[in-house]
């Protein structure tokens, strides 16, 4: 690896004067579980660092009255994983990180690093976008708050400029909905996934209000499948209606091949999963 300078500010306003918008090869670290493979594979050569380690308070998950939770951007996977009050609130995001790469990842790799890194593989990102989850960004013209399914623009890419970090991810309650993740890989159960669809739904029984779905690591960003859901919103979730929302779901994702499968082969995944999704979502008792 290249020489470069690492800077430890003490509060996200000076780590975000730090960062230059015009600079690609200064960039904020987090865990930087992903960001130091790349270096060692000479993909990315910086000139600075900016270490989000010194900067207190970005490691806390709250729990508000309403039963929202606040989770700082550099929680860890472990600490996610491990918290009682997302296992009360989003046991989902629990039993999704029992199987996102291994221990060893998940005791460094962080929440804000997760997203902002906009790998299409990453099995949180679709987690959280079912969830209605939301990120709080900082920049120096101040806050915004962004939908997480907004934050991707592409391939690796999310619509964050080089000088803004994520402050904060919200997690809505979730009330009665009940939400599934569904990875399926070619490998180890750890490994990196061909498909992962996850869906949220608000249903009575088999009979299904409204639901959310979202395909990822099959496309180029984790995407929501808005006609899937509208096969399946208003619907009972018997053998045929699933059938339909798979086909649906075939029609409009837009599928990558890579070395975890074809096109054909990824396609026939979604068309299968999504059901098999949605049913493990009902078999769920929701959230609280």
């Amino acid at each position: 690896m290249t020489p470069f300078e690492i800077a430890e500010p003490r509060s996200l306003k000076a780590a975000v004067a730090i960062l230059d918008p015009e600079d690609p090869t200064v960039r904020p670290i987090g865990g930087g579980t992903a960001l130091m493979l790349m270096m060692k594979a000479a993909v990315f050569q910086p000139t600075k660092l900016v270490s989000l380690r010194g900067i207190k308070g970005l490691s806390d998950i709250a729990e508000r009255p309403n039963g929202e939770l606040r989770i700082g951007p550099m929680t860890t996977m472990s600490a996610l994983e491990h918290s009682a009050a997302v296992r009360s609130r989003a046991p989902v995001i629990v039993e999704t990180l029992r199987t996102l790469s291994n221990v060893r990842v998940r005791n460094v790799a962080t929440v804000g690093g997760n997203l902002a890194h906009g790998d299409p593989h990453m099995d949180l990102p679709p987690v959280l976008m079912a969830l209605g989850a939301s990120i709080v960004v900082v920049g120096p013209d101040g806050k915004r708050t962004l939908p997480v399914e907004e934050l991707f623009a592409g391939y690796y890419e999310t619509v964050l400029a080089r000088n803004e970090l994520i402050a904060e991810l919200r997690i809505p309650p979730q009330g009665a909905r009940r939400v599934a993740y569904v990875k399926v890989t070619t490998g180890s159960a750890d490994d990196w996934p061909a498909l992962g669809i996850a869906v949220s739904l608000e249903a009575k029984g088999e009979a299904i209000k409204s639901a959310r779905v979202v395909v990822s690591a099959a496309t180029e960003k984790a995407t929501r499948l808005s006609a899937t859901e509208a096969v399946l919103a208003g619907a009972t979730a018997d053998a045929a209606v699933l059938a339909r929302a798979g086909e649906a779901a075939v029609s409009e994702a837009e599928i990558l091949a890579d070395v975890r499968g074809s096109i054909a082969y990824k396609r026939e995944l979604l068309r299968v999963y999504v059901g098999r999704a949605v049913r493990r979502a009902l078999s769920n008792k929701g959230a609280h």
